[in-house]
């Protein structure tokens, strides 16, 4: 019996990596409604966004951009949830490194 060593076929059968990018997806439509909600260098700042059991948490490059964050949060947890029509109860924001992309600039 040939075994199947195509990548794009073992991605599709297995389970658990339909599951990652069905999380992945989510947490790229969550970041895209928080960026689109900032301006666009607060935008910049945001490395990775989540909602989960009505949390927001959002990962940000530095400790400046998220102080500047927080002052937004009620803004932002407002709009991104009826962006995403799913209540947001709470907004948690952390420094993250930044992504190697954003390090080069």
């Amino acid at each position: 019996m040939k075994k199947d060593n195509n990548i794009n076929n073992l991605m599709g059968r297995t389970g658990a990596v339909q599951t990652l990018k069905t999380k992945l997806q989510a947490r790229r439509e969550v970041k895209d409604a928080v960026c689109a909600v900032l301006s666009p260098a607060l935008a910049a700042a945001i490395a990775s966004a989540g909602l989960e059991d009505g949390e927001l948490t959002l990962g940000v490059v530095g400790a400046a951009w998220a102080s500047r964050l927080r002052y937004v949060t009620d803004t932002l947890r407002t709009r991104v949830s009826r962006t995403l029509s799913t209540p947001i109860e709470r907004v948690r924001i952390r420094v993250v490194p930044a992504p190697p992309a954003a390090q080069k600039e």
